[in-house]
């Protein structure tokens, strides 16, 4: 009797920890590197794989998934899903999935440190110093925003928005939130949270932070238009999808003053910077690591690895999207 075939499975990148070694006796496994929106390279790395481990940097397109007729499972090293035509997906019944849950926390203290990195100026202060500007104490120095009594306003209060609302608390702010449905009124008093509509929400927060899908809804959400009504000397923040914000509106209103300053770890044509956006003081731009815990990163790996396997096992996967 010949031995049994194992099942192809393509990682588009070295993942960390150990998750590869789930695979043992269940499938061969061919780590390759695709470069960030390749898709021409991502189809022929694709092309004999039944089963793919993606970034979400990689445009999982219906051209992708037509030119892999092998193609059984995408599991997407990611919780958003934008990067996945899941029409195409479904219409040629390739499983799709994601790793939900796990990186809520890590995401929502890396928000947490853009807030206070950018309301403090943490960045600025730092280079002052590298630089050998400090000349000793000063009251005007490095003046920020203290963050106590103010608003904190909230797009999207999924996992990630009440996880970044719960650690508002102990600061002593306000959370308003503005959610495509209102919570439940006993997790709002357990937030200590308040539903507003957008644009209400824009003018009243100090700081906005943003942690909505990227959809054709929510593509330049803070438009030129939402940027410039957004109230004055406040921050903008934003984990979630760098299309969300109109960044070129947002060069403007940071150069003109009318933001105190954003923190970034997301961009409109990511890798690429929108030109004027580096050259800003008052912006902290981080290179998309929301999720960047170790152990985090670790656990995410074995979930897409795992429900990539169960799939192509026959079985039903523990975080399906399609």
């Amino acid at each position: 009797m010949s031995p049994r075939r194992l099942p192809l499975v393509v990682v588009t990148a070295s993942l960390p920890g150990d998750a590869l070694s789930l695979a043992e006796g269940r499938a061969r496994v061919r780590v390759v590197k695709v470069k960030a929106g390749d898709e021409g390279a991502l189809a022929r790395h694709l092309r004999k794989a039944e089963g793919a481990v993606v970034l979400l940097s990689h445009p999982v397109t219906a051209r992708v998934l037509q030119a892999c007729p092998h193609l059984r499972v995408v599991s997407n090293y990611a919780v958003g899903l934008d990067n996945v035509d899941l029409d195409a997906a479904r219409r040629r019944g390739v499983r799709v999935t994601y790793t939900p849950d796990v990186l809520t926390e890590a995401t929502a203290d890396l928000a947490w440190a853009l807030l206070l990195a950018v309301a403090r100026r943490v960045v600025e202060g730092d280079r002052l110093v590298r630089r050998g500007r400090f000349r000793g104490w000063a009251p005007s120095l490095c003046l920020g925003m203290d963050l106590g009594g103010k608003t904190l306003g909230i797009v999207g209060m999924g996992r990630i928005g009440k996880a970044v609302a719960r650690r508002a608390l102990p600061f002593g702010m306000r959370v308003l939130y503005h959610n495509r449905r209102p919570l439940l009124p006993s997790e709002e008093a357990a937030l200590g949270a308040r539903f507003e509509e957008l644009d209400r929400l824009l003018a009243l927060s100090d700081v906005v932070s943003l942690h909505c899908p990227l959809t054709p809804e929510t593509r330049h959400l803070l438009s030129a238009e939402r940027l410039a009504a957004m109230k004055k000397g406040a921050i903008l923040l934003n984990t979630a999808r760098g299309p969300v914000v109109d960044e070129a509106a947002l060069v403007r209103s940071l150069r003109e003053g009318h933001l105190l300053g954003a923190g970034l770890d997301v961009y409109e044509r990511e890798p690429a910077l929108t030109p004027g956006l580096a050259d800003l003081p008052n912006v902290v731009l981080l290179p998309h690591v929301g999720s960047a815990g170790r152990e985090t990163r670790e656990t995410m790996a074995r979930m897409a690895l795992a429900d990539c396997l169960q799939v192509l096992e026959g079985r039903e996967p523990d975080h399906p999207a399609v």
